[in-house]
């Protein structure tokens, strides 16, 4: 299902990839992991809706953000982006860092752009800015030494300005200071009850920034991303904020 907001076509593609089409430009976060891009992802029977598995290679995307290292598919990012695509990605991303056989991001044969938390720029003629994306010391999305899963300083989330219409994607994070203070007219959370802000924080975010729609993404794509994406909606309904779901 495709979701329209303003000027704006909205999709899920599943897990963390989300693409959205304007009139002139076509923008893609956290694209592939977990074969969702390459048709080899199958649900699991525990959880809930989700995007069916695809094998994705539209290569249109003007400008592709990558938040963090979890998120990093450099086959991902070359089934989406156009020849001419900007590839925006977080500055701590180090392959060196994960256990996947992973080219670093200075083999991409696109133009690699390296940003860190607090960035403002404008990325083939859109306007962005990223914001801090990490877990909460003392939260519930800890290890058992209780060290953060997204210790801070590992991420970013992207603000993106398509047609006039500012896009939220936070990323891996817990709900931050400062998030309910950004101008957002498309919030696009993680509702996952593990790793990330869950559900209820989503919905109390949502009604602080009061956005003018809500789309949820990042969830049921494994059992430790299971959630109620239902609930979800009728919690934010009930709070007067527009949901639509892009899962069923």
């Amino acid at each position: 299902m495709t979701v329209r907001h303003d000027d704006l076509t909205v999709d899920w593609l599943g897990y963390a990839t989300l693409r959205i089409e304007g009139a002139g430009a076509t923008v893609y976060f956290d694209p592939g992991r977990y074969g969702v891009l390459t048709g080899e992802w199958e649900p699991d029977p525990v959880c809930g809706s989700h995007p069916p598995t695809q094998d994705y290679t539209q290569q249109d995307g003007d400008l592709v953000c990558v938040t963090h290292i979890h998120h990093y598919d450099p086959d991902g990012i070359e089934r989406v982006a156009s020849e001419d695509a900007t590839v925006l990605i977080y500055e701590g991303i180090d392959v060196t860092e994960t256990d996947r056989d992973v080219r670093p991001p200075s083999e991409l044969p696109h133009d690699v752009v390296k940003v860190g938390d607090e960035a403002d720029l404008v990325a083939n003629g859109l306007p962005v800015l990223t914001v801090p994306a990490y877990n909460h010391a003392d939260g519930p999305n800890v290890l058992r030494d209780g060290t953060p899963i997204h210790p801070e300083g590992i991420g970013c989330g992207y603000l993106v300005s398509v047609e006039g219409t500012t896009v939220f994607w936070p990323g891996d994070s817990d709900v931050l200071d400062g998030h309910s203070e950004l101008d957002v007219s498309l919030f696009c959370p993680t509702i996952a009850s593990n790793y990330t802000m869950d559900r209820h924080d989503a919905a109390e975010l949502a009604e602080s920034m009061d956005p003018d729609l809500v789309v949820p993404i990042h969830y049921n794509t494994f059992d430790g991303l299971k959630a109620d994406d239902d609930a979800f909606a009728a919690d934010v309904a009930g709070r007067g904020i527009p949901v639509a779901l892009d899962s069923h």
